[in-house]
C-alpha cells in the first residue's frame, strides 16, 4: 500500500469548525491529527470533550495503521503479504488473523466480480511500476506472462487453520485496493470502543466515519460530479473514490498519447485508459475500497448490479484539483 493504487481524486470533508481553536462547548469539539502512514497522509478527526484525551485516542488509532501496514502492505519487505508471495508454491503457509480476514474478503469480492477485483494482480502492478519507471510502455510478451501467474481461483485459503496455498509459481499478492480500506474501519473501531463521541479516518480517497461533529447532522463529505457536486451527511459508513487521471504508464497503443492508469484489469492486465471517476458510499471501507476498484473495471450496465450485491451506492464523480489542505473549512482526501 502506499500512493500508487489510486489517482489524485478530492473529496472535501467540510467540519464546518476552526480546527485551530480551542474547544469551547460541553460536548467537545473536533480534534484533527495527521501522520503519515500507507505512503500517504493519514487524518484522523475526534470529538472529544477533552483534547489531549482525544489525542491518546488518535495516537492509539495511528499505532493500529502503523501495526497492520507491516503485515499486509506489498512494498514493504519485509511484511507477512510478502513473506506469503516469496513463500514456495503449494505449501500451506500459516498467517495472522488480520491477512487471513482482509485474504477472505478479497476473494469474496473476487468471486463475486468475476475477477475484475483480484488479490493476485501483484505481477502485474510489478510491470505496471516498472514501465511507469522507465517510461516506456510495458512488453506486451511480459504481460501475457504475468497473467499466467494472476488468478484468484488459484488460492487456497482455509479459514479456520488460518493458512493459505499458492498454487502457481510467481504469484504475489497485492491488498492493495482493499487493505487500506479494511485498516481504516479497525482504526474506526479503536476509536469507537476507546469513547470517542463522533470520529472520522481518512487517507486518500478513504475515508470512514460514525457520529457527527459539533454542530452538524453529521460529517459533510463534498462529492465533486460534472453535473453537480453532491454533498453527503454522514454518521456512519464509509466512502471510496478510484480513478487513474494522475497515476499512469505508457501504453503499448496507435495513439501515442494512450497511457495505461494504475488500475489494472486483472483478466487482461491492462490499465485503463478512462479518466473515470467511481465513488462509492457504503457500509465500511473494506467494502467500498474494493468496489470502487472493481466498479471501474465494471461495464456500466452491470454496475447496478455488483452495487446492489454489496449493499453499496456508485456515483460517477469528475476529475477535480485537490482541495487546499491548508484550509479550516475544507480537508482534502487524497493522493492516492
Amino acid at each position: 500500500m502506499r500512493v500508487r493504487d489510486r489517482g489524485v481524486i478530492a473529496i472535501a470533508v467540510l467540519l464546518g469548525v476552526n480546527l485551530h481553536l480551542p474547544a469551547a462547548v460541553a460536548q467537545g469539539a473536533a480534534h484533527e491529527f495527521r501522520e503519515a502512514h500507507l505512503g500517504m497522509e493519514v487524518r484522523v478527526t475526534v470529538v472529544h470533550a477533552d483534547a489531549e484525551t482525544a489525542a491518546t485516542f488518535a495516537r492509539a488509532a495511528f499505532d493500529l495503521v502503523a501495526a497492520h501496514e507491516e503485515i499486509l502492505s506489498d512494498w514493504r519487505p519485509r511484511s507477512e503479504v510478502r513473506a506469503l508471495s516469496r513463500a514456495p508454491h503449494g505449501e500451506w503457509i500459516r498467517i495472522s488473523r488480520p491477512l487471513r480476514d482482509v485474504l477472505a474478503l478479497a476473494l469474496r469480492v473476487a468471486r463475486a466480480t468475476d475477477g475484475a477485483f483480484d488479490p493476485t494482480v501483484g505481477p502485474l502492478s510489478e510491470l505496471w511500476r516498472e514501465a511507469r519507471r522507465r517510461g516506456t510502455p510495458t512488453d506486451s510478451a511480459a504481460r501475457a506472462e504475468a497473467v499466467q501467474r494472476v488468478g484468484y481461483d488459484r488460492v487456497d485459503l482455509d479459514s479456520a487453520g488460518s493458512r493459505v496455498r499458492l498454487t502457481v509459481p510467481g504469484m504475489r499478492i497485492d491488498l492493495g485496493a482493499i487493505a487500506k480500506g479494511w485498516i481504516l474501519d479497525r482504526a474506526l473501531d479503536t476509536l469507537r470502543a476507546r469513547g470517542a463521541t463522533a470520529a472520522l479516518v481518512e487517507a486518500g480517497g478513504d475515508m470512514v466515519a460514525y457520529g457527527a461533529p459539533p454542530g452538524r447532522a453529521g460529517w459533510h463529505v463534498l462529492v465533486p460530479r460534472a453535473s453537480g457536486d453532491t454533498l453527503l451527511v454522514l454518521t456512519g459508513g464509509a466512502v471510496s473514490s478510484s480513478g487513474t487521471q494522475a497515476q499512469r504508464a505508457p501504453a503499448a497503443a496507435a495513439d501515442a498519447t494512450a497511457a495505461e492508469g494504475h488500475i489494472l484489469d486483472p483478466r487482461d492486465g491492462r490499465g485503463a485508459l478512462t479518466d473515470e471517476v467511481v465513488t462509492v458510499l457504503g457500509p465500511a471501507a473494506a467494502i467500498t475500497d474494493a468496489l470502487a476498484t472493481a466498479l471501474t473495471l465494471t461495464p456500466p450496465a452491470e454496475r447496478p448490479r455488483l452495487a446492489a450485491r454489496f449493499g453499496v451506492t456508485m456515483l460517477a464523480a469528475g476529475a477535480i484539483p485537490r482541495a487546499d489542505p491548508a484550509s479550516a473549512a475544507a480537508l482534502a482526501p487524497r493522493s492516492p
